[in-house]
């Protein structure tokens, strides 16, 4: 993948273009003993057009001089001997950043899912990655999207969701072994987004419904075995102290008539059990001869 060269290189060549057209004029109109430096000039242009080349401050190039490395040239401007010297693809050293996605595979639970990911790879030694790979970008490329895929054949669904940045991990680790031979390294990865099939999403849902409605009857059950015992061992209280009883009904009782206008009809066994009526007539005594 070629890129666009810098703006001073095209200025370069539109100067030897001019000095060419300066030679040629000249060349026509001089004398023939004065022709001489007017074809000098022309050579020149020619030799300016095709020698001058210039990389941007992140670009690097290998020069090959007769179909062997040279050594790498750039940033900058530099210049090369035509039709001995030609160039390689220049590489950017920047970090890239790469999208990736695998569609439609399978966990280690027989779930189909698809994932998107995010690569951040640099090329630290672009001389590795020019001459140790064809294309390197591609390459990238497709050993990213296959590692992606080994990692989902080696978790589970749940994993996968709720432990992204472990995947991620794993991958980077997948795609740096592959691609440290070629000079790049792979800084990071990123899961961006696991998708599942709609009918399988919707039963997770139900799944997951119907186990908090689990989970909120065994609250419940426990609550009332709680309640249960607590009633049991008051009880026990109870019948082993039959004031403390007199004293809790008579506090229910209180609670149920503190209430102004209120009324409670009390069965006559427990007026009987608690001695309510003698204190009832004590009471009602007392407030005669208070009169």
């Amino acid at each position: 993948m070629w890129q666009d060269r810098s703006p001073i290189q095209f200025s370069g060549v539109a100067v030897a273009a001019g000095v060419i057209l300066a030679g040629f004029g000249m060349l026509l109109s001089a004398a023939l003993e004065q022709r001489l430096p007017a074809l000098l000039g022309i050579l020149a242009g020619v030799y300016m057009v095709f020698s001058i080349k210039v990389a941007d401050q992140w670009e690097k190039v290998a020069l090959l001089r007769l179909g062997r490395y040279q050594g790498l040239r750039g940033p900058g401007l530099f210049f090369v001997i035509p039709l001995v010297d030609t160039l390689s693809r220049y590489v950017d050293q920047r970090v890239r950043v790469s999208s990736v996605s695998a569609e439609s595979t399978l966990t280690r639970d027989t779930v189909p899912v698809n994932v998107d990911a995010i690569v951040f790879w640099i090329v630290w030694n672009a001389e590795k990655s020019i001459l140790e790979v064809e294309d390197f970008v591609q390459a990238v490329m497709l050993g990213a999207q296959t590692g992606l895929r080994e990692s989902i054949g080696r978790h589970e669904l749940a994993q996968m969701i709720t432990e992204r940045e472990s995947l991620g991990r794993e991958l980077q680790r997948i795609l740096d072994e592959k691609t440290n031979p070629w000079g790049i390294t792979v800084q990071s990865v990123e899961i961006r987004d696991v998708r599942i099939p709609q009918g399988l999403e919707d039963a997770m849902s139900r799944q997951a419904q119907a186990e908090r409605e689990r989970q909120a009857r065994n609250i419940l059950g426990q609550a009332e075995t709680e309640i249960s015992a607590k009633f049991s061992e008051a009880a026990r209280t109870y019948e082993n102290n039959p004031v403390a009883l007199h004293l809790r009904a008579m506090n229910m009782l209180y609670e149920a008539i503190k209430e102004r206008g209120s009324m409670v009809i009390v069965p006559s066994s427990v007026v009987e059990t608690m001695g309510l009526g003698g204190m009832l007539g004590t009471a009602a005594l007392h407030g005669r001869k208070g009169e």
